[in-house]
């Protein structure tokens, strides 16, 4: 059961609404983000004993597993700001691009200028790579962190970038990494996911490759539960059967679905479920007709060089012809006219004030 009080009650209200579930048997474990929720266990209640308590807005005898990330709970689209840029709701759709992993300053540069070339809004990049082969390259770690900061600052552009483990959560504020993002294979690690609501900046959670809408929305629901509002989902394919030739298949159906069971904004990875560059613009342009509110791209200055996933990878080209694309369908709007170029360009704070 919860019990979910209304945003103005007090403490009082609540102290009084704990007194009863306990006189009654039960047990309540608090927590504070848009508005306390009590989870209720252990007792029999008649939620009418609570809902004519001073203070309680509903309660739900039998909420799911995802309540703060229903819409039952929050009917209005969520819109996630970083640094200016808005990611949900009725905004165009934003392009996150860049390379898969951070290799050299010099890479990291060339990528980047050709992801903000291309229209992209925010630079992705991993320092910390989580990789099958323990042989295949793992990023450059905290180098790396730095790098990203220091292309940041000099381009102007929001970076989003991969949490590895729950450790490394202090370097990602001491670098203050725009937007965490939380992989695939840690999308059921739920320490990595309360740290990650803890952090205090926006989140972007990749689906698990073998999990359904419902189970992404539940680790989305840690996110929020620990007090962090601003969670971007992320659809990048799941196990294909073997008649699939791609990497993963990417659930085209599950964008529409989310957008219907969840307020929170979802954007697609086309480069991690084609696995090759020639499926990844085709596949783009379906999870945007499907309703995607961004994509998530990998763009490399040397594609034949990279040192991670460089078969996906889009060729500085490739990116402009895709945003080209997007935007002749009329999916995003005609950039506007830069003043004096990328270098410099204004950092906005992505914090409400």
């Amino acid at each position: 059961m919860l019990v979910i009080l209304k945003p103005d009650a007090t403490a009082e209200d609540l102290e009084r609404v704990l007194g009863r579930i306990e006189s009654l048997g039960g047990a309540a474990e608090v927590h504070r983000p848009r508005q306390i929720l009590l989870a209720v266990r252990g007792a029999d209640i008649n939620p009418q004993t609570l809902v004519a308590m001073s203070g309680v807005e509903t309660v739900q005898p039998s909420a799911p597993g995802y309540w703060l990330a229903s819409r039952r709970a929050h009917p209005e689209d969520t819109v996630v700001r970083v640094r200016g840029r808005s990611v949900g709701g009725d905004h165009p759709p934003v392009l996150i691009a860049g390379p898969c992993a951070v290799e050299t300053e010099d890479q990291l540069m060339r990528s980047a200028e050709a992801a903000l070339e291309a229209g992209a809004q925010m630079l992705r990049g991993g320092a910390y790579k989580p990789r099958t082969s323990p042989y295949s390259f793992q990023g450059l770690g905290e180098e790396g962190l730095a790098m990203l900061a220091r292309v940041r600052e000099r381009l102007g552009v929001p970076i989003v970038t991969e949490m590895r483990d729950a450790a490394t959560l202090e370097l990602f504020q001491q670098y203050d990494m725009d937007v965490i993002q939380i992989g695939a294979r840690n999308m059921q690690n739920y320490e990595i996911l309360r740290r990650a609501g803890k952090a205090g900046r926006p989140v972007l959670l990749k689906r698990g490759p073998a999990t359904s809408v419902e189970e992404w929305l539940m680790a989305a629901e840690y996110v929020l539960l620990a007090g962090n509002p601003d969670v971007i989902l992320c659809e990048r394919g799941v196990l294909p059967p073997a008649s699939v030739a791609t990497r993963y298949q990417l659930d085209i159906a599950a964008i529409p679905i989310v957008r219907r069971l969840s307020h929170l904004p979802v954007i697609a990875d086309p480069s991690h479920a084609a696995g090759a560059r020639d499926l990844v613009v085709p596949l783009a342009q379906a999870a945007i007709a499907a309703g995607a509110q961004g994509l998530l791209v990998e763009v490399h200055a040397e594609p034949c060089q990279a040192l991670c996933d460089g078969r996906q990878a889009l060729e500085p080209g490739q990116a402009r012809a895709l945003m080209e694309n997007l935007r002749r369908h009329g999916y995003v709007p005609e950039p506007a006219p830069a003043a004096s170029g990328l270098v410099g360009a204004r950092v906005i704070d992505w914090r409400p004030s």
